[in-house]
């Protein structure tokens, strides 16, 4: 997939593999600036990366509805501390309904040790909702 990343997504260093409306894979290698103090990544990408694989297979779904939507709930934990090497995280849909989705993500390491696992509930918002002052604007209809 050659879909390129903007903002923070591209900041992280990630990369996209596989996103369809059921499953987004994505990846990324570990640099030090996603570093914490003590030399392992900082649970604040692992937050980060559960949110886009989960938001972008949410919203390729509900774009077949001329549906936008946002992240309003991500819980993440961190199962296992990492210092180096590629990351790799999976993120599929628990349950996709007309107003909500919630999609879950395990992310893994290069010797497949789950690293962290995180779920992410979305609002789906219609087109001319209000969003952060703007209206949102249709999209895959």
């Amino acid at each position: 997939m050659n879909a390129r990343l903007t903002g923070w997504d591209e900041q992280l260093g990630l990369r996209m593999i596989k996103a369809t409306r059921d499953e987004v894979v994505a990846e990324y290698t570990i640099e030090p600036k996603h570093h914490q103090p003590y030399g392992i990544v900082h649970g604040g990408v692992h937050c980060s990366v559960v949110e886009t694989v989960c938001s972008t297979g949410a919203g390729l779904d509900a774009m077949s509805r001329g549906y936008g939507v946002v992240g309003i709930e991500n819980h993440t934990s961190f199962v296992r501390a990492v210092r180096s090497g590629r990351v790799t995280v999976r993120a599929t849909p628990i349950t996709r309904g007309r107003r909500s989705q919630l999609w879950e993500a395990v992310a893994r390491d290069e010797e497949g040790h789950v690293v962290s696992t995180g779920r992410v509930r979305l609002l789906c918002l219609e087109e001319n909702s209000d969003l952060a002052g703007e209206k949102l604007a249709a999209r895959g209809k």
